[in-house]
């Protein structure tokens, strides 16, 4: 009777291994980034934002006012580090405001 059940797996596990074999992983990513940065931000900043991208570890981000894109620099590495731990690992390792 166990060696009936000896190859079931956790779930996630399988989830896991389905996402990284069908490249699906880099994908839900960029769409935890997008919405994190939502959360973060808030609706203010996201009144402003024109677009968010990311990819290979650059989250860029389309501004529609210079004035909020300069505010923002100043801390773009805070920016990073409150992403990163809503998204619970390190994806974002530069943020760049255009």
């Amino acid at each position: 009777m166990a060696e009936k059940y000896a190859d079931i797996q956790p779930f996630g596990k399988l989830l896991n291994e389905v996402l990284q074999k069908n490249n699906l992983q880099k994908g839900i990513d960029r769409i935890a980034v997008k919405e994190a940065w939502e959360e973060i931000m808030g609706s203010g900043v996201m009144s402003y934002t024109r677009s968010v991208d990311f990819k290979d570890g650059v989250l860029s981000v389309q501004l529609t006012s210079s004035v909020l894109r300069e505010e923002l620099s100043f801390g773009k590495e805070k920016i990073a580090t409150m992403l990163n731990d809503r998204l619970n690992k390190t994806l974002i390792k530069t943020v760049k405001l255009r």
